[in-house]
């Protein structure tokens, strides 16, 4: 165990450049070279921090988009079965696959669809 400063440990760990690139080959992380610091050397832990920051950013990013498109599709197809009475199996799943800019395509034409054939024509 070391029985140092953490903090001393961390602010001295410097690591290459290069050696860093290397790593995140090995270990197949995505990490991009204008990702990193300038200059030939930088701070191990720091790199990694500003990394993980960037990662964990993305990733609520994409958590947003994917709840986006969930909460809409669920909404279109609540809204179908108050329009139509039910929706058969088969299309809630061709629902599921469809597109976001199909699923924006049917919310706008709500007030023209009667049968789920309706709902076929604008998703296909």
């Amino acid at each position: 165990m070391f029985a140092g400063s953490y903090e001393g440990l961390r602010e001295n760990r410097k690591i290459e450049t290069e050696s860093f690139m290397m790593a995140a080959t090995f270990t197949r992380a995505n990490i991009r070279r204008e990702d990193l610091p300038e200059g030939d050397e930088i701070n191990m832990c720091k790199a990694m921090d500003q990394l993980f920051q960037r990662f964990e950013n993305q990733g609520m990013e994409k958590g947003e988009t994917i709840g986006f498109e969930k909460g809409k599709l669920n909404s279109l197809k609540e809204l179908l079965k108050v329009k139509l009475g039910t929706l058969s199996s088969p299309l809630e799943k061709q629902l599921t696959n469809t597109s976001l800019e199909k699923l924006n395509v049917l919310t706008l034409n709500i007030f023209n669809i009667n049968s789920e054939e309706d709902v076929l024509k604008i998703i296909n």
